[in-house]
């Protein structure tokens, strides 16, 4: 009952306007002298790990420089020869592919080709895998690479900014096929294509890529569309982009790019384990 009336609140609140804000007071300087109490009960309060940092607390200017913080070296090590998770996260979901159709939550399914914006792509991925990654405000916010190959194309779609937890993905429909988001097509360097869909949700900033201005919560009204020729050569582990507090990436592997193995929702994974086996 409780999960539903908030569901309800937020049906009539501002989300875009109160993840503007969020994004600017997140912003906003803070005094180095109380840096590291910030971020250290920042920490205890949502289980982040500080002592994973790159930098000494009291270098991070912001609570969004800490949200978007890099990890020391050698913390992720990237397991060799697969496909690799692209954040550190909890799986919300698994499956195949089957009739244009994602399993969101239990009893709860949506459109691939809603996902993507595009019915023709989305029929290249029939009976391929996906999974959805679900990151808390306790996880690392950085994006990376599933596996090495070019993109060649980046969508940002415009839509809602429902939460992305674990009782909107109960109640709202359709939830990831209308929350904004942007979609990063990326050919496997041993074929096939793989979706990579960075997801907005209530409260994050933005979601920003790392090789374009794309960014989500832009007040654009329309679809933006980006292509590269050339395509953009990257490997396993580098960056893609980030998100400026939680979100989700759902990611959709066709059947000659390789296959994702089997996660059991509410399961955690890292950064750079192996999720999935290349062809």
């Amino acid at each position: 009952m409780f999960d539903r009336l908030l569901i309800l609140l937020l049906s009539v609140l501002p989300k875009h306007a109160m993840s503007r804000g969020a994004g600017w007071l997140a912003s906003r300087t803070i005094p180095v002298g109380w840096r590291g109490t910030v971020y250290r009960g920042y920490s205890r309060l949502f289980g982040a790990n500080p002592h994973e940092a790159a930098l000494p607390l009291d270098q991070y200017a912001s609570i969004n420089a800490f949200f978007t913080r890099a990890l020391k070296p050698g913390l992720r090590p990237l397991a060799p020869n697969a496909i690799v998770s692209p954040v550190d996260a909890a799986v919300g979901a698994f499956g195949i592919v089957d009739d244009d159709t994602l399993v969101q939550a239990k009893g709860r399914t949506y459109s691939l080709a809603a996902l993507l914006g595009d019915r023709d792509l989305a029929q290249a991925f029939e009976g391929g895998t996906y999974t959805t990654l679900y990151l808390s405000p306790k996880d690392y916010h950085r994006i990376h690479v599933p596996m090495g190959g070019r993109v060649t194309a980046a969508t940002y779609i415009p839509g809602e900014l429902w939460p992305v937890n674990v009782a909107a993905v109960t109640h709202v429909a359709d939830l990831f096929a209308v929350n904004e988001r942007i979609v990063v097509m990326l050919e496997g360097e041993h074929g096939g294509r793989m979706a990579i869909v960075p997801v907005g949700a209530t409260m994050v900033g933005m979601t920003r890529l790392s090789f374009d201005d794309l960014h989500t919560n832009a007040r654009r009204g329309e679809v933006q569309r980006r292509r590269y020729a050339p395509p953009i050569a990257l490997h396993a582990g580098d960056q893609l982009g980030h998100f400026e507090f939680g979100s989700t990436v759902v990611l959709v592997c066709s059947r000659d790019a390789g296959v994702i193995e089997p996660l059991t929702p509410g399961e955690p994974v890292t950064m750079g384990q192996r999720i999935g086996a290349l062809p």
